[in-house]
């Protein structure tokens, strides 16, 4: 599972001209679903996203997390994360999981993250043709692969 992290001013997600979800402070988590992942990857990343220390304090260093700054996240599914370009200039999109994998993963992120922010996750539609936009703050953007932990 990879989570692409971007500390964000404000971003919001439309679907089909309509804004479906959107937050101020925060975090956009852009999540990538492997045909490998499994709750335990969901639980892990979770607390790993919403412990993220990249919001500054006082003294300007990165060392506050999400719930110092009563920030927000939004979720958007991206299989796109999971694309090989090993050959060619064509990605293969193999590793990505099929939305039956998926979705039910996608949904207990929605769930695990909600009960480690203590707070609803704002969501874009799995599947969807979505429109994303942000005001990445800094710029700041970390990215998370699950397979990677130690």
């Amino acid at each position: 599972m990879i989570a692409v992290i971007q500390r964000v001013s404000q971003a919001s997600v439309t679907i089909d001209n309509e804004v479906r979800g959107q937050i101020g402070t925060g975090f956009l988590v852009l999540l990538g679903i492997t045909h490998a992942d499994t709750r335990e990857d969901v639980e892990w990343l979770s607390r790993k996203i919403v412990g993220m220390r990249i919001f500054n304090d006082a003294d300007d260093k990165m060392n506050l997390d999400l719930a110092a700054v009563d920030g927000s996240i939004l979720l958007i599914s991206q299989f796109t994360l999971h694309a090989s370009t090993r050959k060619g200039n064509r990605p293969s999109f193999i590793e990505a999981a099929r939305p039956d994998v998926a979705i039910p993963l996608y949904e207990a992120m929605i769930a695990q993250l909600t009960a480690d922010l203590g707070k609803p996750v704002e969501t874009g539609q799995f599947g969807a043709d979505m429109k994303v936009s942000l005001l990445n703050d800094g710029p700041v953007t970390i990215i998370i692969d699950s397979q990677n932990r130690v």
